[in-house]
């Protein structure tokens, strides 16, 4: 038996449209990453981009439990000698609620070549407007 492996041409990829309204971070960036890899398709491959185009809306709206608003925190470092800085997933809401479901999503994908080419897949916007319609992205049901 061969193994098989899709070429460019059998790859079909469509565009999803995401209302991140209401939902949990984790299990919303679980989805999106599945679609964004093609986990869902039968010619999946691990190395191969067949996935999807994602459009996420409604990102300020997302939920999350616990005690997660006060306690997560994001680090990132300048690389200079106390250039650290950390902010709560609160505050990170607030300023910018697109990169919460961005990084959350980030974490969940390959490193590497592969998973930053899957990561321009990704499209995250804060209200319900989006400039993607011409591609005319269909709901996904969650």
């Amino acid at each position: 038996m061969r193994t098989f492996i899709p070429k460019s041409e059998d790859i079909e990829q469509k565009w999803w449209l995401i209302n991140a309204d209401g939902k949990i971070l984790g299990r919303l960036a679980t989805v999106v990453a599945d679609l964004i890899r093609g986990k869902k398709k039968p010619q999946f491959t691990s190395h191969l981009d067949t996935g999807d185009f994602v459009v996420v809306i409604n990102a300020e709206k997302i939920r999350v439990s616990g005690k997660k608003l006060d306690q997560k925190t994001y680090y990132s470092h300048s690389q200079y000698p106390g250039g650290l800085k950390e902010e709560t997933l609160k505050d990170l809401l607030e300023r910018k609620p697109e990169e919460v479901i961005k990084k959350a999503v980030w974490g969940m994908i390959p490193k590497g070549k592969l998973g930053r080419a899957l990561y321009k897949k990704l499209k995250v916007y804060k209200g319900p407007n989006h400039p993607h319609e011409a591609q005319n992205p269909q709901v996904y049901p969650l």
